[in-house]
């Protein structure tokens, strides 16, 4: 069974969350502070469910920290926000999903389900490394060298630029992005796929150098040389 950690401050909430998920077979514990979120995370839950305002700080700030420990659990943001600036703040912290409260208990379960068979970035074990031009990314420590200078990277972000330069020289559609990197289907991800695109382009351009990040008008991106 599913291990779940729940942290959300609304008691209600957060003991309406805890009993569905146990009647639907997840093994689930519940904190209403950080302090205690940083407890129980010792434990290694499967998927952290995570309210990002919280009595003794932000979520997203306690997400960046487990993210910088290089622990990769599923975390699903829960935020009365829904503008893209919100979505990209929350995913580029590391978050794998978010669900706009209010929300439907099914869709919850749903989207725990979802998380849960969710693959990592697929490569191949022997595979360390993943290398175009002067672009070096290290798997293992998740860390990308440019020329020998070092990029910090948001979570999604480093996997991002791994899907593109796993297909380097080829246009990847944003639905192929979302699929592979989100593993969602919505077309209302285009947006922050867009917003993402950007941010990585500013991290990886050189000043005066041919963009290496094109966009391909109407069909999607491509890293590679120029065309």
């Amino acid at each position: 069974m599913s291990r779940v950690l729940v942290v959300e401050d609304q008691t209600n909430l957060r003991r309406g969350m805890v009993s569905a998920m146990t009647e639907a077979g997840f093994v689930v514990e519940g904190a209403a502070t950080l302090a205690e979120a940083a407890e129980h995370i010792k434990s290694m839950p499967d998927i952290v469910i995570l309210d990002i305002m919280l009595p003794d700080g932000n979520g997203l700030d306690w997400l960046s920290a487990v993210r910088r420990d290089k622990n990769h659990v599923p975390v699903l943001l829960l935020t009365a926000r829904d503008s893209i600036e919100d979505r990209v703040t929350g995913l580029d912290c590391g978050a794998d999903d978010y669900l706009i409260k209010p929300f439907s208990i099914d869709e919850l379960l749903a989207r725990m389900r979802a998380l849960l068979r969710r693959p990592s970035v697929e490569t191949p074990k022997e595979v360390l490394t993943v290398q175009f031009q002067d672009i070096q990314a290290d798997l293992m420590s998740r860390t990308v060298l440019r020329s020998g200078r070092s990029i910090e990277l948001q979570q999604r972000q480093f996997e991002l630029l791994v899907f593109l330069m796993q297909n380097k020289n080829q246009i990847v559609t944003r639905e192929m992005i979302a699929a592979n990197v989100w593993k969602q289907s919505d077309a209302t991800w285009t947006n922050v796929i867009e917003v993402h695109i950007n941010h990585l382009r500013k991290k990886l351009e050189l000043p005066g150098s041919t963009p290496i990040l094109q966009t391909v008008r109407g069909q999607g991106y491509r890293m590679g040389d120029a065309l």
